[in-house]
C-alpha cells in the first residue's frame, strides 16, 4: 500500500486522505463523506465535507483520553 497522505483545507473545510494512486473508477457519497473507488472497488480517496463538525459528532464515540488528544 502506498504512503498515505492527508490534507485538511481549512477554507473549505475539507479533509482529503489519499489511500493510493491507484486510478479512480468511481465516487460514492455518504452524509458528506465521498469515498472514491478503483474499478475493484477498493477505496483510493476520501474527501470529508465540513470536517470540523462530522470529527466533533465522530469523536464522540472515542476514549475520553482520545478525544482530550483531539481537541487540545
Amino acid at each position: 500500500m502506498t504512503k498515505r497522505k492527508v490534507i485538511y483545507e481549512k477554507e473549505d473545510d475539507v479533509l482529503n486522505i489519499w489511500l493510493s494512486k491507484k486510478p479512480i473508477d468511481h465516487a460514492e457519497e455518504i452524509e458528506g463523506v465521498i469515498t472514491h473507488f478503483t474499478k475493484d472497488n477498493k477505496p483510493v480517496y476520501i474527501e470529508i465535507l465540513d470536517a470540523s463538525r462530522f470529527l466533533k459528532e465522530t469523536s464522540k464515540f472515542l476514549p475520553k483520553d482520545i478525544q482530550k488528544q483531539l481537541w487540545a
